[in-house]
């Protein structure tokens, strides 16, 4: 398997918090859900996107089901704030990882995280693995201690 350091990165903060589980090297790149769904032959709704936004100017992640668009005007009002979509080079800042490949763990530092109660819905969710051609599974209680994320819808 190839070896990258975002990808290092995850999996070491995966056996760090207990999660035991196999980073698949997909052939090709899978930046959106519906492309991680169809390399998987999954539905759409198991894909844990992971989307940095800015909540009034400190950035978040928000991990949401690959059947949604998160509803930011919505969301920010169920939390007290205001979203707003990151930029390339502040996703990477805070990341650590690109657009595309950010996995919910293995940032620089921990990022304030919202998950997508959708995801519950599935007994194997998938999310990237800090590259735009990795991917891996896990169960929504995994992604919900790693992560320490509050668990919330993101769609009225």
């Amino acid at each position: 398997m190839p070896e990258h350091p975002s990808v290092a990165r995850v999996e070491a903060a995966l056996r760090e918090n207990g999660v035991e589980t196999q980073v698949v090297w997909l052939d090709g790149a899978a930046k959106t859900a519906p492309e991680a769904a169809a390399a998987l032959g999954i539905d759409v709704g198991a894909i844990a996107n992971s989307l940095v936004f800015l909540l009034d100017d400190e950035p978040v992640l928000v991990m949401t089901s690959g059947s949604h668009r998160v509803d930011t005007e919505w969301l920010g009002q169920r939390v007290g704030g205001r979203f707003s979509r990151a930029d390339a080079a502040t996703v990477k800042d805070a990341t650590g990882q690109v657009i595309g490949g950010v996995a919910p763990v293995g940032h620089p530092a921990p990022l304030r995280t919202f998950i997508d109660e959708a995801l519950a819905d599935h007994p194997e969710i998938w999310a990237a693995a800090g590259h735009a051609h990795t991917v891996f599974p896990l169960r929504y209680e995994q992604l919900v201690a790693v992560t320490g994320g509050v668990e919330t819808p993101v769609v009225p």
